[in-house]
């Protein structure tokens, strides 16, 4: 689903990672990690695809709000877990968005 985000600006922090063979409950912690960043203030909305390559994009009303995500206690044992266990590689990106347009095409 794409993310319904307001009137830019807003920030967007990319997420690519290659996974390991390695599961251990990844794919649980990834649906609570939604849920968790569903709750947190200045959450916008959240785009993944996983095929070889993940990109996960979340979108963020502010850089605190980005900042605020990244320290929540939950979210960095999750980014603990995934360093030690999940990721073969990842990169973290942050983005200011100055425009967005699209169409509904039905």
């Amino acid at each position: 689903m794409i993310a319904q985000t307001p009137e830019p600006p807003y920030y967007a922090v990319i997420f690519t990672s290659l996974r390991t063979d390695i599961d251990d409950g990844y794919g649980d912690t990834a649906i609570r990690m939604v849920e968790l960043a569903h709750q947190q203030p200045g959450f916008l909305g959240v785009e993944s695809a996983r095929d070889e390559l993940g990109i996960t994009v979340s979108y963020w009303e502010s850089l605190d709000a980005i900042r605020s995500w990244k320290q929540h206690a939950e979210h960095r044992l999750a980014q603990e877990r995934g360093r030690k266990l999940w990721y073969e590689t990842y990169k973290t990106r942050i983005c200011k968005v100055e425009r967005d347009y699209g169409a509904e095409l039905l």
